[in-house]
């Protein structure tokens, strides 16, 4: 399992071994011997599944508060995602910036995703799956969202938002200027 560190501190890219054959290919998705290698003790207690039929279907700027705050390994099991993580830490050099990378199910990459982070993603393809695992159940009474096209963050989404792609609660999402996020 190869690691690379993202351009924002604590985001990382996980990149499992593949084990293939004319039949297909084996792969360990998570092993919490092999981040902890890497000063990533994690403990994961819940797995999410989305599907997101359109492409370019948006999900997010997602993220929980504390005490449920989640980090997130988030994979693409079916087709492409531009997935996105924002720095939501008070006091953090690098608050209201993101960074992206293209999660593919061809290749298997992963993103981690910690605490103090918005996440989100766009789909490039149709039919897409994404899977995740979380440090912490779903807390409705927890759970905030971001605008995604707030100015101040200035996520360049790759392909253009389509409105009816989006959730009700995506559209209405306040501002990060307009919350206390609680990082």
């Amino acid at each position: 399992m190869q690691v690379k560190a993202l351009a924002i501190d604590g985001v990382f890219e996980i990149i499992p071994v593949r084990f293939g054959d004319a039949r297909g290919f084996f792969s360990e998705t998570w092993k919490r011997s092999a981040l902890a290698d890497h000063g990533l003790d994690l403990d994961f207690v819940q797995d999410n599944h989305s599907l997101s039929v359109p492409t370019g279907t948006l999900r997010g700027i997602h993220y929980q508060t504390s005490p449920c705050a989640q980090d997130k390994l988030v994979r693409c099991t079916r087709g492409r995602v531009f997935d996105v993580a924002v720095d939501l830490r008070t006091g953090s050099p690098t608050r209201g910036q993101w960074v992206s990378l293209i999660l593919d199910a061809a290749t298997g990459n992963q993103i981690l995703v910690p605490k103090g982070f918005g996440h989100a993603f766009q789909t490039l393809e149709p039919e897409c799956e994404v899977q995740y695992k979380v440090t912490a159940p779903y807390a409705p009474d927890c759970d905030r969202s971001i605008r995604f096209d707030d100015p101040a963050i200035g996520v360049d989404w790759p392909l253009a938002v389509d409105p009816e792609l989006l959730s009700a609660k995506d559209r209405t999402a306040p501002l990060l200027c307009e919350q206390n996020t609680g990082f």
